[in-house]
């Protein structure tokens, strides 16, 4: 089977994560999609291939002969199987349109779902390229079907063509990724590997060993309710003393005004009564000084309304959710470098840019296994509107299989 019919097999099976099950895997059909990559994999002549309780996938390459598996590190490769639960997995239907021409490409006629270069200016790196679409009626999947589907084509290669040289290579496919969850139950030890790569970033050449510090708060506004007609200097509306701490937070300081290595404060929910309001937010920065900063800012603008409204007026509740793991991988930046070098060997050009969100990888980095990531091809990811380039694919293959080459 080639890596495009693994794909194609991979997306129509439904594997979108869901965070309120508080199960792992969180949804039946990852445990499925496990079960037949655990089969594909012995019967392609892996080793050591294991499903754990939770879903994780490994599997072993051996290295080509004894003495490069005692000189050579132990690599690995991890992709994750589910998809975001954003918008609908179910019943995807992929199509191909051959040397795309540059226009406008019809998804759904019926629905006048249309995926448009004007929109999306992306698709114009592509033309004359083959690309996968959707129907307009679900997500894609290559986030990240791609990067499971470029995995196994590598390894089915390496096996095939035994005169190509390397180390002993691990492989992981992980659940709930999407969710937050991915690494949460993955075993360093057992993985063994001395750093990694995650493929899992968008288009050709993208690189990636930076990510947001980044942390979670949940402010809760107590108010006191009365009858508006006899309220003076008795009610306290706690939906407008939200109000009053939102004002506080740098105006530009959003989502919606930063790009590149600027940080933000993101409000992302809010519900409320006169009687008790609640804001969640999310803190990012690139910068760890900066991340601490912004942490205690938010406390202080707390601690503000208490001093105007009275103490317990306002409570905050904050935590980390993740690190940069540039500061992990500094010390070996060689693994960044060799990325560099596969992709170039590829006739690549290496776009080394930070990941404003998160990824596996950091929370991997932090438990002791480096982990960069390398482009998986697709392009707007977690919507009708996504799609991927096959040859996008096919290099992002070549990579891994060169990367194990040369380390």
């Amino acid at each position: 089977m080639n890596t495009l019919d693994r794909f194609l097999k991979y997306v129509m099976m439904d594997t979108q994560s869901d965070e309120t099950t508080e199960l792992t895997p969180s949804t039946p059909g990852q445990m499925k999609l496990a079960h037949v990559l655990e089969g594909e994999l012995k019967e392609m002549g892996m080793q050591d291939v294991t499903v754990s309780e939770y879903g994780y996938v490994m599997a072993t390459l051996p290295a080509t002969n004894a003495e490069l598996e005692a000189k050579k590190p132990v690599v690995g490769f991890i992709a994750h199987m589910d998809t975001s639960p954003d918008f609908s997995g179910v019943h995807v239907k992929p199509r191909i349109v051959e040397k795309y021409d540059g226009g406008d490409i019809v998804l759904n006629e019926a629905l006048n779902i249309v995926l448009k270069p004007s929109e999306s200016p992306e698709l114009l790196h592509y033309v004359g390229q083959d690309i996968i679409v959707t129907d307009g009626t679900t997500l894609l999947g290559a986030d990240d079907k791609a990067g499971v589907a470029e995995i196994m084509g590598a390894m089915q290669y390496l096996i095939e063509h035994p005169e190509v040289e390397h180390g002993k290579i691990r492989v992981c496919f992980t659940p709930d990724e999407e969710i937050g969850q991915g690494a949460d139950n993955f075993d360093v030890a057992a993985f063994g590997a001395d750093y990694a790569y995650t493929m899992d970033g968008g288009e050709v050449g993208e690189l990636e060993f930076e990510t947001f510090n980044a942390a979670a708060a949940k402010i809760t506004f107590h108010g006191r309710n009365v009858h508006p007609g006899s309220a003076k200097k008795k009610m306290k509306n706690s939906m407008r003393l939200a109000t009053t701490f939102i004002s506080m937070i740098p105006r530009y300081d959003t989502p919606e005004h930063t790009e590149g290595y600027e940080g933000f404060y993101h409000l992302t929910s809010m519900s409320g009564s006169v009687e008790k309001t609640t804001l969640s937010y999310i803190i990012r920065d690139f910068d760890r000084n900066r991340f601490e900063s912004r942490k205690r800012e938010m406390q202080h603008f707390v601690t503000k309304i208490n001093s105007e409204y009275g103490e317990g007026t306002a409570e905050i509740e904050l935590y980390d959710q993740y690190y940069n793991m540039r500061e992990k991988i500094e010390p070996v930046m060689h693994i960044v470098e060799q990325a560099k070098r596969a992709m170039e060997n590829c006739g690549i050009t290496p776009k080394i840019q930070p990941v404003r969100g998160g990824t596996d990888g950091s929370r991997l980095s932090f438990m002791g296994l480096p982990t960069p990531n390398i482009f998986a091809g697709g392009v707007n990811f977690h919507g009708k509107y996504e799609f991927l380039p096959i040859q996008s694919m096919n290099k992002a293959q070549d990579v891994i299989v060169e990367i194990c080459k040369i380390c």
